[in-house]
């Protein structure tokens, strides 16, 4: 059962990796004058980076969950 707990949060953290990669990359497409316009001037990639920030902030609460009951198990 640790095991597949160990797994489970291993599979989470390159997920937050690869979330976090994907919204910098997102950042760095974006130029000073979308960042500048502001209102209601959203640009595709600036959507791209909300969604990736969503998503690395989602994976790591599912990780601390699994952490957290990993940890209760093991108790």
């Amino acid at each position: 059962m640790n095991s597949l707990f160990v797994i489970l949060i291993i599979g989470l953290a390159v997920m937050v990796v690869v979330s976090l990669v994907r919204g910098i990359i997102a950042f760095l497409h974006s130029t000073r004058l979308d960042l500048e316009a502001g209102g209601e001037e959203v640009t595709k990639f600036q959507l791209q980076q909300n969604k990736a920030m969503f998503a690395r902030i989602k994976y790591q609460a599912l990780a601390i969950v699994a952490v957290a009951v990993l940890l209760m198990i093991n108790r």
